[in-house]
């Protein structure tokens, strides 16, 4: 008995200790990227008035001492008109103070308009559709201190500068296209500085050059596509680290400050970056850029930042190393196309941290207890889904939600894995960031559904429905019975919100023998108070259920029931089928003339009828998609192929 209170004690201080710790830097992390969301969160996800260009190379020529909290330079920005247009539209913030726009050698006439901060440019005459033109703008100021995406302090006594644009931050410091539907093919970024100091940022470092008057210029580029809200830098007396990751090897860069370079522990952590960068490259494919490096660059707004080819980081924890790594594939790579959809980068990067955890930093019963408290986090609130709808596109906290679109996000991917088998899940995972359409690009849930739908020929709508745009969780009650080597369960849900009717999901099952024996079922749950026979060749001492966490579940209770009967399988009180549909509904459990209607899921009507025992419902009208059908009490999901 000993043994096990010091076991169980054990259990509840690791525990403890993890859910202080991880909610510690999750809560820094959330922080940093919450920190610009308010000063524009007006603006939504598009500028409509940057749609009709496409931005395609951007060169920052810019003066920066970390000293100063100010900025000065010019930039060169490559477009092509996708209409005819007489003007052009950039983002930047009105405190920043234009003084000239130059065009083929002239002078153009232009309007910083303060309500919006955009930058407004006159050409002298129209410009044609799909013909590539460029332009100089020359500027300089103080950044806005409301976002803190540019901002400056001192480490070890010496200045430090650093940049942070997500999500709508990089118009603060240079005129550049924030909507999220347009990604710049190939950024140049060159900064001068005083000599003392080094320059991190995105993509290859082309050169240093010592300049007179003890000046230096450093020049970075990326020929990746990049959003606007991932480009970055940041200012210091930095020691450099120079090394290769991955297999084969590519460069692998670190910017830290010498404080770090000092610490044993931040140095083992990154160096313990190569072997996470293995697992990731081996489950989730290959590193997407690897023609340039992967690296980090230190800053002090905490957490980190996943800034394309090298993650800004304000701590040395293993956790948000993996977090960040993993946002190269999910939210560089492919990056969410609308705020409403952050948990396509967030939730993947979670699940990196999931990734990390299995595989590498914990202990089977650890990893286990970590699910354990992440299910109980998400679970804690009864509603809240993972899409953020636009109504909430004003609420910081809707949007960088840690229950949410961190945990929740990263969970429903879990339960992906759980459907689909580790081997499928990632396969399908590296096959959706790597389409042709999709790739280097933005993306939005559909898309991601899409891409299953194409990897495993499984049509997930019913599952995004209920787990992405539903809210809340199910909970069960499993009954079970023995009979010679037949096994019998009944399986019964209800929902924590009524905005999903019904959790279709398989159930995990654990039966365990009274001789040590064990056997694994998944019950493919499709409707309430469902019964399902298997078989078993030993006497069954207990049933576990989600013995794995497999699933998102609360409050789930599992115990013998003698009076359950084989005989009810398949005689549920009330089924609709088959789902999907073509052209024909059938209904089971339903035995008189009975009025029903079918929406869509936003509520619109589209037809209405009675229902006729031992006829078939037409649906052959309908549009293929996701509908509700609904009779007397009950509220079901379908889909029409």
């Amino acid at each position: 008995m000993k043994k096990i209170y010091f076991l169980l004690l054990s259990l509840f201080a690791f525990q403890q200790f993890y859910a202080q710790n991880d909610n510690i830097e999750n809560k820094g992390l959330i922080a940093k990227e919450m920190k610009s969301f308010a000063h524009k969160m007006s603006a939504g996800n598009t500028n409509p008035n940057t749609l009709n260009y496409d931005l395609q190379y951007q060169r920052l020529d810019v003066t920066i001492d970390p000293s100063v909290r100010s900025i000065a330079g010019s930039v060169t920005s490559h477009f092509k008109p996708n209409q005819s247009m007489s003007s052009i539209y950039f983002d930047l913030d009105s405190q920043m103070s234009v003084f000239q726009v130059q065009y083929h050698g002239n002078t153009l006439a232009f309007q910083q308009i303060m309500g919006t901060k955009e930058l407004k440019i006159n050409f002298q005459s129209a410009l044609a559709a799909n013909v590539l033109d460029s332009l100089t703008i020359t500027y300089s100021g103080v950044p806005p201190t409301g976002n803190n995406s540019f901002f400056n302090g001192t480490q070890g006594a010496t200045a430090v500068l650093s940049t942070l644009n997500e999500p709508y931050g990089a118009q603060d410091w240079f005129p550049t296209k924030q909507s999220l539907n347009d990604k710049i093919e190939r950024v140049d970024i060159k900064v001068t500085t005083p000599s003392q100091y080094n320059v991190a940022s995105n993509g290859k470092l082309m050169s240093e050059t010592i300049l007179p008057g003890s000046q230096k210029r450093t020049f970075w580029r990326t020929q990746y596509p990049t959003a606007a809200y991932l480009i970055a830098l940041s200012i210091t007396d930095f020691v450099k680290l120079n090394d290769t990751i991955g297999n084969p090897p590519f460069p692998f860069v670190n910017y830290v400050f010498p404080s770090t370079a000092a610490n044993s522990t931040s140095m083992s952590n990154i160096e313990w970056t190569k072997t996470i960068m293995n697992t990731f490259e081996t489950y989730f494919g290959p590193y997407p850029f690897r023609n340039e490096k992967y690296g980090h660059m230190e800053f002090q707004a905490g957490g980190g930042m996943e800034h394309q080819t090298m993650t800004s980081m304000g701590s040395w924890g293993r956790g948000l190393i993996a977090h960040e790594l993993a946002h190269q594939w999910f939210g560089d790579k492919v990056t969410c196309g609308a705020w409403n959809d952050i948990w396509l980068n967030e939730g993947f990067a979670t699940f990196g941290e999931h990734l990390a955890n299995e595989k590498l930093l914990m202990s089977n019963s650890e990893f286990l207890n970590y699910l354990l408290i992440q299910k109980n986090y998400i679970t804690g609130s009864p509603e809240g889904s993972v899409y953020v709808a636009d109504s909430d596109l004003v609420n910081t906290g809707a949007i960088f939600n840690g229950r949410l679109s961190y945990s929740k996000g990263a969970y429903v991917l879990r339960i992906l894995k759980w459907i689909l088998g580790d081997t499928t899940f990632y396969q399908a995972l590296q096959q959706y960031h790597s389409r042709p359409a999709l790739a280097y690009n933005y993306v939005k849930t559909q898309d991601f559904n899409a891409s299953l739908l194409q990897s495993t020929g499984q049509d997930f709508t019913g599952f995004f429905n209920d787990w992405i745009y539903g809210e809340g969780y199910p909970e069960y009650d499993i009954r079970w019975k023995q009979t010679g080597n037949t096994l019998t369960f009944r399986a019964s849900q209800t929902q924590s919100d009524p905005s999903v009717s019904f959790f279709e999901m398989p159930l995990p099952i654990k039966v365990n023998g009274t001789g040590g024996q064990v056997a694994y079922f998944a019950l493919n749950n499709t409707v309430n108070n469902q019964y399902f026979v298997e078989s078993v060749t030993f006497p069954v001492a207990s049933v576990e259920f989600n013995y794995e966490y497999q699933i998102l579940e609360r409050n789930s209770t599992v115990a013998m029931d003698n009076t359950l009967s084989a005989s009810e399988v398949g005689k549920e009180t009330f089924a609709l089928y088959p789902n999907p549909a073509k052209n024909e509904l059938y209904l089971k459990g339903i035995n008189k003339p009975e009025d029903f209607t079918i929406y869509f899921t936003d509520g619109k009507l589209v037809k209405k009828g009675t229902f006729q025992p031992e006829r078939p419902i037409n649906i052959s009208e309908l549009v293929p998609g996701m509908y509700v059908f609904k009779i007397k009490d009950k509220n079901i999901k379908f889909i029409k192929k």
